[in-house]
């Protein structure tokens, strides 16, 4: 049977201070020694949980009796054909989010909020606030909002360092399960920079058995000294019920995406500028390594940091500032982790020997410019928003840091170039046998083949070079 990977909405517990004495941590195995000691227990944490309430209101096309006929389908694709009835809809769903300043600053997941028109934000004491979305980043499925609390200063959670967290750590899941109020759940790490879990673009999870289940989303993963170690996003399972495998965003990154507030709510990470994959047992033996370990480089872009630190292909990065990477995700994530304008130290061996390389702290540039246009005209590119491809753009698509030529950013619901199924993140290739290079070129391709007889385009994606053929040459 296959496994499912569920995105989780959940309320959360915030705390502001820990609450196991210094000392009984310490003495896990010895037996209380005071009332105070048996009677210990997470309850303050409690005035500082928030449940998020969403609404929006869709509006859908009742499907008309005319689409039951194929040569109806063939003419109208997208369902519009007339007689459809527009029919309005109002959506809500309850999510979680953690407060991590006391002047109203909450976390929770993009997926809580995306799309909501309406988001009110509940406390402990039953006290409503209308909340502002401060920070949306789809990329680590992580929103900042803000609520005014009349400047009353409210509970709130201090950071763990995530990346000292250790299997076997013992910790709790706490939110609203099912909408059937505040609960709590404990367990332990059971696992430490998961990245096969493809719920978000920077895949590096702490996995826990704490319970986690549908109606957790954006709630927290809190230590036992009361901090938080994360923000619970998904959970694996085969029916959407928790069978102890869930999976929280790591502190590190938390405070990376809030950080953000600081740049004018967008979140700048430092760039590596080089290609690598995963150190496997084939790779170990064939360059002397004695067991697999890091992540080996294949290409490095001439004008990125990596370069400009002395990094070559080749080149086993086993760590940065001495956090072990295991693959490209985890590299990945360490340099997204980190603040931009500073130096890192990248732990490299190279021809059997380990060396040390400081590496500079740099966002990726906007070169070339992006020039983001809408394609129109009589193509089959019509409809397409494209730009120009640079470090900059393909870091926010996820795309290769050296990757070049015109990317497609959108297109427009039932334009051209929907119909002949053009992506998002699609690159550009050629139009006509002729290579594109940047949207002036397309543009000016485009131009002097409007309404042409015959179209033929080439173009990746996901690493596959597909073609659009439309019509047919006369002569």
């Amino acid at each position: 049977m296959v496994h499912a990977v569920w995105l989780v909405a959940f309320s959360a517990i915030v705390v502001s201070v820990g609450v196991i004495p210094n000392g009984w941590a310490t003495s896990a195995k010895a037996a209380p020694e005071s009332r105070a000691q048996v009677q210990l227990s997470f309850a303050p944490v409690a005035p500082a949980v928030v449940n998020i309430y969403t609404r929006r209101v869709e509006l859908r096309r009742r499907r008309s009796p005319l689409l039951d006929d194929p040569i109806w389908r063939h003419f109208f694709p997208d369902n519009s054909v007339p007689g459809g009835r527009v029919q309005k809809r109002v959506r809500t769903s309850l999510g979680s989010g953690v407060i991590v300043h006391s002047a109203g600053i909450i976390v929770t997941n993009v997926h809580v909020i995306r799309g909501a028109e309406e988001i009110r934000v509940v406390l402990a004491d039953r006290r409503e606030f209308d909340a502002k979305v401060l920070l949306a980043d789809t990329r680590t499925d992580l929103a900042v909002l803000r609520v005014d609390a009349g400047g009353e200063n409210l509970p709130f959670i201090r950071f763990h360092d995530s990346e000292t967290l250790e299997v076997g750590d013992l910790v709790l899941a706490i939110g609203n399960p099912f909408g059937v109020g505040q609960t709590v759940t404990s367990g332990i790490v059971s696992a430490l920079a998961r990245t096969a879990v493809g719920v978000t673009d920077y895949r590096f999870f702490i996995q826990t058995d704490a319970a986690i289940n549908p109606g957790n989303s954006g709630g927290a993963l809190v230590t036992m000294d009361g901090r938080l170690a994360g923000i619970n996003t998904a959970l694996f399972s085969r029916t959407g019920g928790s069978v102890g495998i869930g999976f929280a965003v790591p502190s590190a990154m938390v405070k990376t995406v809030v950080a953000g507030l600081t740049t004018g709510g967008k979140v700048v990470r430092a760039w590596f500028g080089a290609k690598s994959q995963r150190v496997s047992a084939q790779i170990a033996a064939s360059i002397g390594l004695p067991r697999p370990r890091g992540v080996i480089i294949s290409k490095v872009h001439p004008d990125g940091p990596a370069a400009a630190a002395g990094v070559r292909p080749g080149d086993v990065v086993t760590a940065v500032n001495k956090l072990e990477v295991s693959d490209p995700e985890a590299l990945r994530f360490r340099f997204a982790t980190l603040r931009v304008g500073g130096t890192a130290k990248l732990s490299v061996i190279r021809s059997g020997r380990m060396v040390t390389l400081p590496i500079a702290l740099k966002a990726p540039p906007e070169v070339p410019a992006r020039h983001t246009t809408t394609l129109a005209g009589a193509n089959p590119l019509t409809g397409a928003r494209v730009a120009n491809l640079s470090p900059a753009v393909a870091d926010e698509l996820s795309l290769s840091s050296d990757a070049t030529g015109i990317v497609v950013l959108n297109v427009a619901r039932g334009s051209l170039a929907q119909r002949v199924r053009l992506q998002p993140k699609d690159v550009i290739r050629t139009v006509n046998g002729v290579q594109v290079f940047s949207v002036a070129t397309l543009k000016d391709i485009l131009a002097k083949a409007d309404n042409a007889s015959r179209w033929h385009v080439t173009f990746e994606r996901k690493n596959k070079t597909l073609s659009i053929v439309i019509g047919s040459d006369r002569r």
